[in-house]
């Protein structure tokens, strides 16, 4: 079924061809309701077996117990999409930290000037990192690893760091080449808010 409704992302006969499942489901109630919705909803609904496995495996990653806290997961996500260049992502996980640590001031402040934040200082040695991961990602050596973990952080903590901003390094191409566009401040707080209480995942689609 065809949704007529105003461009999202580059792609028209992606957007505007949903699959049956939660995000064609998500789509339409948020036009009928007259609210913003994320466009990546629009690409995600295109192949909803294939969302379905990435929003599981963001969720994993993202949301579950880890020894990195959910909210540093997320500043982590959001420092990745800052680095490049994406302000969909940078956006829509900033407002999810900001609802996680309960100060978006906070959370800004990290972004602007890691070096200068209020972060401690292992948490700033680990966005260190995440930067030559993103960045000059070729560059990265055992040395790197052996600094985080004089800092304090474990191999376990490491491994999902590396894991979040590797998600997000592909987030970032997705949704940056797919041409998904920004909304509202209100609306990234609005949306934001529900991922950071509930996560990624959605219910699996029907099959025929």
């Amino acid at each position: 079924m065809t949704l007529a409704r105003q461009s999202h992302v580059f792609l028209g006969e992606i957007e505007g061809n949903p699959q049956p499942g939660p995000y064609a489901d998500a789509i339409r109630a948020t036009e009928s309701a007259g609210t913003e919705y994320w466009g990546i909803w629009n690409i995600l609904a295109f192949r909803t077996d294939a969302a379905y496995h990435l929003c599981e495996l963001s969720h994993s990653v993202m949301f579950e117990e880890a020894p990195i806290s959910r909210a540093m997961r997320e500043l982590i996500a959001a420092y990745t999409s800052l680095l490049n260049r994406c302000d969909f992502c940078m956006n829509a996980h900033a407002a999810v930290a900001s609802h996680l640590y309960g100060s978006e001031e906070f959370v800004r402040n990290v972004l602007n000037d890691p070096e200068n934040s209020n972060l401690d200082d292992r948490e700033k040695v680990l966005l260190q990192f995440i930067r030559k991961l993103t960045l000059h990602s070729g560059d990265v050596n055992e040395s790197d690893v052996e600094t985080l973990k004089n800092a304090g952080w474990s191999e376990v903590a490491i491994f999902y760091a590396i894991y979040a901003c590797a998600l997000f390094n592909f987030y970032n191409r997705f949704v940056s080449g797919n041409g998904v566009k920004l909304v509202s401040d209100a609306a990234f707080r609005r949306l934001s808010e529900g991922m950071a209480r509930s996560g990624y995942t959605r219910h699996r689609p029907a099959t025929a």
